[in-house]
């Protein structure tokens, strides 16, 4: 079997900004509307009052400072607080494939590929905009990938990484000389915006990433993949109820349920020695230790549980370097945290040093790479 490498990768932003200031503000707003409409049934006890947000709780609670949006007026409108979007014919790219074009027209830039040279796409996000067809087969059409197949696929937060594990067989058994993963994640979209415990929590971005045989690689920046290694295990503790059948259900699309939503101190207690433990077996099946990984690229949900999931692995506090966090300018962004931080934080690393991309979420899901610069 071939041996085979991430050769390139690229991120692609959203083009607005939302600062947490302008976050508080916005939802300060709304509480006080919200207040002020329901004094009477708040007085009678049938409503408990809105408790304003600030920035210092937003910051102490997860370690952003801002994130990238799709669209800023309607988030920040206290009467809608959602974002605004204009609806578009079937003849005109999906949101999604759209971000996930110019996504992967970078990334293949970088690796010195063309669209004659990909066998195959795969989207992998934590939301897909429609059901068929696949986002995936609109975005091998758009970048001029004539041949091979294309799939969405979904496993909430950890989409990106076993997106990563499909290619990375595919290669190395050769139904494909070289695949494209790319992850359009439109997190604002699902987000409670009226929710004080998670209204700061997501942003939006794309990432992309080739994958290829090592023999065949152009890029001066590739990385062999020596393993990767998946794990499952079912929870509610994070939940988004919105399908194809609400309509059937006869459902409110504004029920809380129908975005995300989660249980977040059981998140934290039971996923974190989950994803320290999963990393150090992955580690040790192929005779590694966590002190000999050069760099961590973790999944970027919260500050905290990356700290902590740091000081197991290590036995004390990770630094920058050893685990990087672009959280204070992504926020959470699904599955495309990790592909951010090993995007932005790969280049500097020497021939031979060992790291890790692993992600973490709903499900629970785990997904991870050990890979080494070539």
């Amino acid at each position: 079997m071939h041996r085979v490498v991430i050769s390139a990768s690229s991120v692609r932003a959203a083009p607005h900004t939302i600062s947490n200031a302008e976050l508080v503000a916005s939802y300060n707003s709304y509480v006080g509307q919200f207040n002020q409409a329901n004094a009477a049934r708040i007085a009678a006890g049938e409503l408990v009052a809105l408790e304003e947000s600030n920035v210092e709780f937003i910051e102490r609670a997860s370690g952003i400072g801002r994130r990238y949006v799709i669209d800023k007026a309607g988030i920040l409108d206290p009467h809608r607080m959602r974002p605004k979007l204009a609806s578009r014919s079937n003849e005109q790219l999906s949101l999604q494939a759209e971000m996930a074009v110019a996504a992967g027209g970078e990334a293949l830039a970088a690796a010195g590929r063309h669209a004659g040279e990909i066998d195959a796409v795969i989207c992998a996000a934590s939301n897909m905009q429609r059901p068929y067809p696949a986002i995936a087969v609109e975005i091998q059409q758009a970048l001029g990938i004539g041949q091979g197949y294309a799939f969405d696929m979904n496993v909430a937060c950890s989409s990106a990484t076993f997106a990563l594990e499909l290619a990375v067989n595919a290669v190395r058994c050769e139904s494909a000389r070289s695949v494209l993963v790319v992850n359009p994640e439109i997190c604002s979209a699902h987000l409670a915006w009226k929710d004080r415990d998670c209204h700061f929590i997501f942003g939006d971005v794309c990432t992309a990433i080739v994958v290829e045989k090592l023999e065949t690689a152009r890029s001066a920046n590739a990385w062999e993949v020596l393993g990767s290694k998946l794990a499952t295990r079912f929870s509610n503790n994070i939940r988004n109820n919105a399908g194809f059948l609400s309509r059937c259900e006869d459902r409110d699309p504004d029920d809380r349920d129908q975005l995300f939503v989660q249980e977040g101190r059981k998140v934290f207690k039971e996923v974190c020695p989950m994803a320290a433990a999963h990393i150090t077996d992955h580690l040790a099946s192929l005779g590694l230790t966590p002190a000999q990984v050069r760099r961590f690229w973790l999944h970027q949900a919260n500050l905290a549980m990356n700290q902590l999931i740091g000081r197991r692995l290590l036995g004390r506090e990770a630094t920058a370097d050893e685990a990087p966090v672009i959280l204070d300018e992504f926020a959470n962004t699904a599955s495309a945290g990790s592909i951010i931080t090993f995007h932005r934080h790969s280049a500097d690393l020497a021939a031979g040093d060992f790291g890790l991309i692993c992600s973490f979420g709903a499900g629970y899901s785990i997904g991870s790479l050990v890979v080494r610069k070539h």
